[in-house]
C-alpha cells in the first residue's frame, strides 16, 4: 500500500496534481493525505493589520481551510469512489515545508504529488517557489505534475544517471511498481563522453538493474559533455512521457532546478518530474 501527501493550496493546478493521482494510482491500495498549510497565507492576510485582530483572522482562516478540505474531501469522493483508496485530510498552522516534514516522518509517506505551480506563481514560470522549496527540503520522492497535465498512462520513462550515488532500493522500488502498473519502459540513461565505467559505477549500475529487474529496461549511453541538452533531446525524441531524477548535491537535477535565483528558473519540462531524493528512511 502506497502513503501520499497531496498539499494543496484549493488551486486550479493544485487540483490538476490531485486528480492526475487519483487516476495515476487507480489500480493501488492508497491512503491519501490531503493538506493545507495555511501560516503564509495568514500573515499574508490584508486584514492581519494588528496585534488586536490576530485570533479573529486566524480563527478565520483555520476555519476556511477547514471548509476548504472538507468540501475538496466530498469532491474527491465524487469523482474517485476507489474502493482502494482511504482518504485524510490534514489543516495545519504551519509552513508547507515544516508540515510536510512531519507528516513524510509522521505517516512514513511514499510520495508527494503536487502541481508545478500554485496560486501566487506567475505564469511562465515552470516550477513555482512552493514546489521547489517542496523539491529541496523536504525529505521524500516527489511527483511534480505541470499545469493541465493528463497523461496517466505512461508509456516512456526516462532516468538519467551517472552511476555515481548509490541508490535506495525503497525509492527504486517505488519507481518500478509505477512503472509495472502501465508496462512502461524505463530509459537508464547514461550521458558522457566516455562509455567505460569504475568499479563504483558498475556496481551502482547492477543495484539499478536488480531493483528493476520485473520492468523492461533499455540502458542507454549518449556521447556527449551537455546533459541537460541531452536530456531535453531524448525527452522529445523518445516520447518520454515522465521523467526521474535523484536529487542530492552536485547531481543533474540540482544543477538544472537549483541554480543561484529559482524563482526565475524555468526548465522548460511540459512532463511529470518524479524527483528521488536519495534519502535514508524508514523500509529503505
Amino acid at each position: 500500500m502506497f502513503s501520499i501527501l497531496l498539499p494543496t493550496d484549493f488551486s486550479e493546478n493544485s487540483m490538476n496534481a490531485i486528480k492526475y493521482a487519483l487516476e495515476f494510482f487507480k489500480y493501488q491500495k492508497a491512503t491519501f493525505y490531503f493538506m493545507h498549510a495555511y501560516q503564509n497565507e495568514f500573515y499574508d492576510h490584508d486584514d492581519l493589520t494588528s496585534r488586536e485582530v490576530f485570533e479573529d483572522v486566524l480563527d478565520r482562516i483555520s476555519n476556511e481551510s477547514k471548509t476548504n478540505l472538507e468540501n475538496l474531501l466530498k469532491t474527491i469522493k465524487e469523482i474517485a469512489p476507489n474502493p482502494r483508496f482511504t482518504y485524510h485530510t490534514i489543516s495545519a498552522y504551519n509552513t508547507l515545508v515544516e508540515e510536510a516534514n512531519l507528516i513524510v516522518d509522521g505517516k512514513n509517506i511514499d510520495l508527494i504529488v503536487m502541481g508545478t505551480k500554485g496560486k501566487s506563481d506567475e505564469r511562465h514560470i515552470i516550477f513555482g517557489s512552493k514546489t521547489f522549496q517542496v523539491l529541496k527540503y523536504v525529505q521524500c520522492p516527489v511527483l511534480a505534475i505541470p499545469s493541465n497535465f493528463t497523461n496517466t498512462q505512461p508509456k516512456h520513462i526516462l532516468f538519467p544517471t551517472n552511476y555515481l550515488m548509490p541508490y535506495k532500493r525503497r525509492e527504486l522500488k517505488l519507481l518500478s511498481v509505477l512503472a509495472k502498473s502501465y508496462r512502461s519502459t524505463i530509459n537508464v540513461l547514461y550521458v558522457s563522453k566516455s562509455n567505460k565505467l569504475s568499479i563504483r559505477q558498475e556496481d551502482n549500475k547492477v543495484f539499478i538493474e536488480e531493483a528493476l529487474r520485473d520492468n523492461n529496461v533499455n540502458f542507454c549511453h549518449e556521447d556527449s559533455k551537455d546533459v541537460a541538452g541531452t536530456i531535453k533531446t531524448h525527452i522529445k525524441e523518445k516520447d518520454i512521457d515522465i521523467i526521474t531524477m535523484v536529487n542530492t548535491q552536485h547531481s543533474f537535477l540540482e544543477n538544472m532546478l537549483f541554480p543561484s535565483n529559482i524563482d526565475k528558473v524555468s526548465l522548460g519540462l511540459q512532463i511529470p518530474l518524479l524527483a528521488m531524493q536519495n534519502t535514508a528512511r524508514f523500509n529503505t
